[in-house]
């Protein structure tokens, strides 16, 4: 479960803080600092998988897009930065963000074509409060990759299977397309992507 210390600070001294040297990972929910767990291997292999296909389509396509290591996402409207677990950066745009070169930290949409997020145990998170605030940001697409069926019935149906969840901006609000199984990924900033929901949750699976 994540631990949340409960002092609230800006993101100016969040950014002045953190990271520190214990080499963990943080995000600023709302003027509280957020401790996030250790992710497992299996979220890492599926977060792996899916930054390559994508860089791999950014290579193809010749797209000035970058993959960053750790770059924070801050909504304008609150005092909340997050790390996403794949996160494109249009590099043209960065010379418009004013934190980019001290701070890392992007906030405008036309720097941001795609944010992924791989489920884990603070499932909430990625389906209401950063679901909300990427799209308050305009983030044009988002994708919510629960290959372990964590999120609540809700999101991903009863019963509850791997599921992604593909948002899309369209006149200001998040659209949702979702995929599973064999269902081809349908992504309008890489239409001609060829990955299925079934590869992507399989992302750890090795032949014995």
């Amino acid at each position: 479960m994540i631990q949340a210390l409960r002092k609230l600070v800006t993101f100016d001294e969040f950014v002045a803080k953190y990271p520190d040297n214990t080499g963990k990972r943080y995000e600023l929910h709302d003027g509280v600092i957020v401790d996030m767990p250790q992710p497992t291997g299996d979220h890492e292999e599926v977060v792996g998988f899916l930054a390559f296909e994508v860089t791999r389509e950014c290579i193809r396509l010749n797209l000035p897009y970058f993959i960053p290591k750790t770059v924070l996402v801050k909504p304008l409207e609150n005092e909340s930065a997050y790390s996403p677990d794949v996160l494109i950066l249009n590099r043209p745009n960065l010379v418009n963000e004013p934190l980019w070169k001290k701070e890392s930290t992007v906030s405008q949409a036309e720097s941001i074509p795609l944010v992924i997020e791989v489920v884990s145990s603070n499932w909430r998170d990625d389906y209401l409060k950063k679901a909300a605030d990427y799209e308050a940001v305009g983030i044009p697409e988002y994708w919510i990759v629960d290959y372990g069926a964590l999120g609540g019935r809700r999101f991903i149906g009863n019963p509850k299977q791997p599921t992604v969840s593909l948002y899309t901006l369209i006149e200001g609000e998040y659209q949702v397309s979702q995929f599973r199984g064999s269902d081809r990924i349908i992504s309008p900033l890489f239409p001609e992507l060829d990955l299925t929901a079934e590869q992507i949750f399989q992302a750890g699976a090795y032949p014995a």
